[in-house]
């Protein structure tokens, strides 16, 4: 059976119609991983592999013969889970050496609400260390790269890099990812992939080893607009652990009843976008070149079914970019106090990464796990959290001055690099790669990345919108559109 570039809605018809059952789907994306992630061309996208999973696929096979009826929105669809999430009765490292014996007893409440929708966990996705690093290898895996599927040798992007991957390369149909400063958004630029950032407090953090408290949220990435929007419907919701999610219950609710629901592929036609130019990389340079004409030729033939465009420059956008991460004054203190829920583990994270760093990719993590134990303590963090409610309001002020639905940009200036340039000087430090993800985390506001075509070398691009809060399902009509007018996704041939 082929399996590849299967959609949830093609798989759930298949199961209704008799066609295939979830034992065979399951059992043939295990296989999948097995020849070509484990062995052949060794992409190296996963780490542990349930051992349950086709049980658990029979389980709704006789549901659904006994009932006629599926058990929920994600009846026998493959999910492969970022190592960030605890999953029960799988190894879960958060990226560390340290954690490689640890196995959670409980779900994180994304993976139990998965779950309960009839989703099968396939495994766990590999993933920088703490979350910290904008390229895919870690200690967890052996400091060992994961490919990008797309041109072996080269990254794809961190820190959600398996998820991405796995996606791309096809050995699920899903994958819940995590974003602090772009972890599902460059992944996803980088593996041809739909990846969307929520407003914080949508989804559940708990059982999510965390970075920034303030800024993280899981999040969605799939291979089409709706698939993304489907899963988004189950991952959203009320969590009395997380009181962040109390917006899940006072946000307004998407139209139709699902995030899914009236994604029209021609609204987009009648949308005002902001393009924010200083966030592109210099034409001279020729990585940067290659991505600024895919995005710039999507915007214009975006132009000629209607939709308007209209160049924006936000005042002081580089003194925000530099005066609102708060990455090095609290990251420590967020961590710790996850660890503290895990008393087999160490409890400060410093003990646990060098100072130094033991790899030239991790010059970022010992930065935020040797910062103050407590932020209060660090003379900048009250300002620093001024001026990101500065920004986010004069972000969004933009936006409604403009009569703008949503800003646009690059994900990344550049195409995914090769993994050798984590080592070789490219990016000297973690702040000299080229993002341009921090932008929305910062600000706190919800981002979607939409590939937009690939490079004459054969890597992929992708396309960001940002808008405010809670403008989740207005940022995947968007995504929708550009899916429909420039289709762009292909799979890898591996």
């Amino acid at each position: 059976m082929n399996i590849e570039e299967i959609t949830i809605s093609q798989v759930h018809a298949a199961y209704r119609d008799g066609t295939w059952t979830c034992q065979d789907v399951i059992q043939t994306f295990l296989d999948r991983i097995e020849s070509l992630d484990k062995n052949g061309p060794c992409i190296n996208s996963t780490l542990a592999i349930s051992e349950a999973a086709v049980q658990e696929a029979a389980a709704l096979d006789d549901y659904f013969k006994t009932k006629g009826q599926f058990i929920g929105r994600l009846h026998g669809i493959p999910v492969l889970v970022k190592d960030q999430a605890d999953t029960k009765g799988m190894v879960t490292t958060y990226g560390s050496h340290v954690a490689r014996n640890n196995i959670p007893t409980k779900d994180a409440f994304v993976v139990e609400k998965l779950k309960s929708e009839g989703a099968i966990i396939l495994g766990k996705t590999t993933m920088g260390d703490w979350a910290t690093t904008w390229f895919s290898t870690s200690s967890a895996s052996n400091w060992k790269f994961t490919h990008n599927p797309y041109k072996l040798g080269h990254d794809v992007g961190g820190s959600s890099s398996g998820s991405a991957a796995a996606v791309a390369a096809n050995f699920s149909i899903l994958a819940v990812a995590e974003d602090t400063g772009g972890s599902i958004r460059c992944p996803a630029s980088f593996t041809n992939l739909v990846g969307l950032r929520c407003t914080p407090g949508l989804i559940s953090r708990t059982g999510f080893c965390p970075l920034v408290k303030t800024q993280d949220t899981p999040g969605p990435i799939a291979r089409t607009v709706t698939d993304c929007a489907l899963m988004l419907d189950c991952m959203v919701g009320f969590d009395p652990d997380d009181e962040w999610t109390a917006v899940a219950v006072t946000a307004p609710k998407p139209k139709g009843g699902s995030y899914a629901a009236e994604l029209d592929p021609n609204a987009i036609c009648k949308s005002k976008i902001g393009v924010v130019r200083s966030l592109f990389g210099s034409d001279s340079d020729p990585a940067c070149n290659a991505v600024n004409k895919l995005v710039n030729d999507a915007i214009s033939k975006l132009q000629t079914t209607g939709t308007t465009f209209v160049d924006v420059e936000l005042p002081r956008l580089k003194h925000y970019m530099t005066t609102t991460p708060a990455y090095v004054v609290r990251s420590r203190s967020d961590i710790n106090a996850f660890l503290s829920t895990k008393p087999h583990l160490p409890q400060d994270v410093a003990d646990i990464v060098p100072e130094n760093p033991p790899h030239p990719s991790l010059d970022f993590t010992s930065q935020v796990t040797h910062g103050p134990a407590d932020p209060t303590t660090d003379p900048t963090y009250l300002q620093r959290l001024l001026d990101r409610d500065e920004f986010q309001r004069r972000l969004t002020c933009l936006m409604a001055t403009h009569g703008l639905d949503a800003l646009a940009f690059p994900d990344v200036q550049i195409p995914p690099p090769r993994h050798e340039d984590s080592t070789n000087g490219r990016f000297p430090t973690c702040w000299d790669f080229p993002t341009n993800t921090l932008l929305a985390s910062q600000a706190r506001v919800p981002a979607i990345s939409v590939p937009v075509g690939f490079t004459e070398d054969g890597l992929p691009v992708g396309m960001e919108f940002v808008s405010w809060e809670y403008r989740e399902q207005a940022l995947l009509e968007l995504a929708k559109g550009v899916e429909h007018h420039i289709p762009s996704r292909r799979a890898p041939q591996l």
